[in-house]
């Protein structure tokens, strides 16, 4: 049997995203974010949802760009930091020591110390309700070079993202692999 609990924001699990924006003086800004993915992949573009209230907000109405940053569990406490002050009030790469740099493609930074760093143009906005969403083209990834990578692709082993648990409200490095997308189903038929 199942218990309802009403409609809520439940998916496990989300991601944690550092979206970084420039305000209109041209300084850099970091908001973490868990409400955002993918969301086409031809062209690839992600999906961030943000609240009006927020200084991101307003720095990507006037951009119109950002990049997507994935921490890895080595920088939990930073983005954690980047979720609980606003950039109006602090410079938080001053606060953490971590490095903005110019993107290449759109006007926003990414950080350096990360490991994966999505450029996005912004193509769409889109009001839901207490959250705005932004549609953001990825025009470049930029991959930390220690990284194996295998073909094109980073190993996730390496990467050691963060995972963002909603309902407890704490954050998780990912597990180990328990199969294989597209092969593994085919054992059932």
């Amino acid at each position: 049997m199942k218990k309802s609990l009403g409609a809520k924001t439940l998916i496990y699990p989300t991601p944690v995203l550092v979206v970084c924006t420039y305000d209109e003086e041209g300084k850099p800004n970091a908001m973490t974010a868990a409400w955002g993915g993918i969301c086409c992949s031809s062209p690839p573009c992600v999906a961030i949802s943000l609240r009006k209230a927020t200084y991101t907000y307003g720095n990507l109405m006037a951009k119109k760009a950002f990049t997507i940053n994935i921490p890895s569990e080595n920088y939990v406490k930073e983005a954690d930091y980047f979720g609980v002050v606003s950039g109006k009030k602090e410079d938080k790469f001053a606060k953490t020591g971590l490095t903005p740099v110019k993107s290449d493609f759109v006007d926003a930074p990414y950080i350096s110390e990360f490991p994966v760093n999505l450029e996005c143009k912004i193509i769409q906005v889109i009001e839901i309700g207490l959250h705005t969403q932004f549609i953001g083209e990825v025009m470049d990834v930029k991959l930390d070079d220690t990284l194996q990578e295998k073909g094109d692709q980073p190993l996730i082993e390496q990467i050691r993202p963060l995972i963002y648990a909603l309902d407890s409200r704490n954050y998780f490095g990912i597990g180990k692999q328990i199969g294989s997308a597209f092969a593994i189903g085919n054992e059932i038929g």
